[in-house]
């Protein structure tokens, strides 16, 4: 029985690319949030739950902070807005080689306007020197008075248990909101669609990923088995030829990969109906966006 229970909201932001959804799924001990080499991945907020002990960590895994390009882009961006208006704590994942930018600094502009206590993580060390790791400690504590700066490598899971100690510092007394054993607050179909959308973000050409969407037509129960259809949405013919491949070479790569991680994370057999079809410009498009099940996370 656990007499005093603590619980803390985190949102995880920083750029594209640094490490965000990485970091997440080091802190959980469990993959809840997709990840690539890719920037952008991360479209929308997503939740990862750690209990241990007394303390309850509620980690928002939000999209990398960016100049909009497209509605879609719009959206993502106030995710992040929006993830940081509700909670106790911010964590700041940062290239641990790069100086401070403008992304980092319209962020702690925002920490400073809300009162928000923030970690500074500075991330993929491994890539850096001591040296430059220092300069760049240096150059963000004249900016921000941080509650810690923990240099990691999220990848080989250096320094992610000091992250874990740092945040367990800002979280309060409170009633947990989930149960012990929750990992996250995503539906099975949203799981099961960037699980998707992960493996076209790994196999495709840099041109190709981002203009795909993932939507779960059916998803239905069957005994010790899931069957699963889903439709992946690309702008252009040519793409979809590609997704596709030669004799469906592509689609059947895409669709064995993702399966493979559905059956690890469900635990079941999973069956995996795909198709391909074309939208054009859906990411321009705000009633496209909402069809596809993106939201402003107001």
């Amino acid at each position: 029985m656990i007499d005093m229970q603590k619980i803390g909201f985190l949102a995880i932001v920083g750029r594209p690319n640094v490490g965000k959804s990485t970091l997440l799924n080091a802190l959980l001990g469990e993959k809840v949030a997709i990840v690539s080499k890719k920037p952008q991945t991360t479209r929308t907020r997503i939740t990862g739950i750690l209990t241990e002990g007394e303390n309850q960590f509620v980690f928002l895994d939000t999209p990398g902070m960016h100049s909009p390009k497209t509605r879609l882009g719009s959206v993502m961006v106030k995710a992040v807005s929006t993830a940081l208006a509700d909670v106790d704590a911010a964590i700041l994942v940062a290239d641990a080689s790069r100086a401070p930018g403008d992304v980092e600094k319209q962020l702690l502009r925002r920490f400073e306007q809300d009162g928000i206590p923030a970690i500074l993580v500075l991330n993929k060390t491994d890539l850096s020197s001591a040296l430059k790791v220092g300069q760049v400690i240096t150059e963000y504590a004249q900016l921000f008075d941080f509650a810690s700066v923990v240099p990691i490598c999220a990848l080989k899971e250096d320094g992610v248990n000091i992250v874990k100690l740092e945040a367990e510092k800002l979280l309060h007394e409170g009633e947990w909101i989930f149960d012990e054993d929750a990992l996250t607050d995503q539906p099975e179909r949203q799981i099961a669609g960037e699980i998707i959308r992960e493996k076209i973000l790994r196999l495709m050409d840099n041109e190709i990923p981002h203009g795909t969407a993932v939507v779960i037509e059916e998803f239905k129960e069957e005994g010790k088995m899931i069957r699963i259809r889903a439709e992946i949405f690309c702008e252009r013919e040519a793409h979809k030829r590609m997704l596709i491949g030669n004799g469906g070479s592509m689609l059947k790569k895409i669709g064995s990969y993702a399966r493979e991680d559905m059956e690890k994370f469900f635990g079941v057999k999973v069956f995996l109906d795909l198709w391909v079809k074309v939208k054009e410009n859906w990411r321009d498009s705000d009633f496209i966006i909402r069809d596809f099940g993106f939201r402003n996370q107001d």
